[in-house]
């Protein structure tokens, strides 16, 4: 099934900060322009970061990964131009884990991949997720990281105890973080990043990154928007899995805060699982322990590479 007429443009796009191997592109789909990183040759490997990161995320990891495969790493909706976050708005406009799975799956056909292995953490693993499940024609192999499903209960048929951390109420309130945060995206989304690395911190540059793309009200509410399309999303994915199942080689991969509680809700619904959990390592897995997590994605990624 295509979703336009004609190929998506993509554009070549100049990033003097980008590392020599790089590419960075924009590809448009459905009227929103992606920006999109791309590096290697090889089997199509799709990256989808959280918040509040860019595809920088994946830098520490993209060169090792790129050895034996094409990485594509974008920046997801909420980052791309060409649309905004709305409520009842224009078709395109919502930020739920279907239309980010969506968007997913649009890039990988505007970039020629008909198989690809994909890797989501945080907010980029419930769109993964949604993209496996319904297309495994098209995912060969998932990994998960740092997330839990909400709409998916755990391996007892119970919701996961704990539940979302006070930011997920903060961000979904309608206007309200937009409005006490514009001004002060240095300290709020620095404290993510400490945090998100038990207070090692990312280099300067990453974070001046992430500062950058989380800087102003309009970018902030285009981000909180998809907090308030949790419940949206939440039905979608429970939904999901009560008509399908998991059926290709899945990874699970926690740290801190969640630890195994994402393999415990991914169990009872998949029918190939790997669980692992990096001690030591905060929430930013790929900037945090990068050596750590390429020891669990390199082979697992090349098991079946030659198929």
């Amino acid at each position: 099934m295509s979703h336009a007429s004609t190929p998506p443009p993509i554009n070549r796009a100049d990033d003097p900060g980008a590392d020599p191997d790089v590419e960075i592109r924009t590809v448009a789909v459905d009227g929103v322009a992606f920006k999109v990183a791309l590096a290697g040759e090889g089997p199509a490997l799709l990256l989808l970061h959280g918040f509040p990161h860019t595809w920088e995320l994946w830098r520490t990891v993209i060169g090792p990964l790129s050895r034996h495969h094409r990485v594509i790493a974008p920046d997801l909706r909420w980052l791309a131009t060409g649309q905004e976050a709305s409520t009842g708005g224009p078709a395109g406009a919502a930020y739920d884990a279907a239309t980010l799975a969506r968007d997913a799956e649009y890039l990988l056909e505007a970039l020629g991949a008909t198989r690809a292995a994909v890797a989501g953490i945080d907010a980029g693993a419930p769109p993964a997720f949604l993209l496996s499940l319904r297309r495994p024609d098209l995912v060969r192999r998932l990994v998960l990281m740092e997330s839990l499903l909400s709409g998916v209960p755990s391996d007892d048929g119970e919701p996961l105890a704990g539940g979302p951390r006070w930011w997920f109420g903060f961000h979904s309130e309608p206007g309200l973080a937009e409005s006490v945060l514009t001004g002060h995206e240095d300290q709020y989304i620095g404290w993510f990043l400490d945090n998100g690395t038990l207070g090692r911190g990312v280099p300067a540059a990453l974070r001046e990154a992430f500062i950058a793309a989380y800087t102003g009200e309009s970018a902030l509410h285009r981000a909180f928007s998809y907090y308030r399309a949790l419940p949206a999303s939440a039905r979608q994915l429970r939904d999901a899995t009560l008509t399908a199942r998991l059926t290709i080689p899945t990874m699970a991969i926690g740290a801190h805060p969640v630890g195994a509680a994402l393999e415990q809700q991914l169990r009872p619904i998949t029918d190939n699982l790997i669980g692992h959990v990096l001690e030591d390592c905060g929430h930013i897995i790929p900037l945090d322990r990068p050596d750590a997590l390429l020891a669990l994605l390199q082979p697992f990624l090349a098991a079946d590479i030659a198929t």
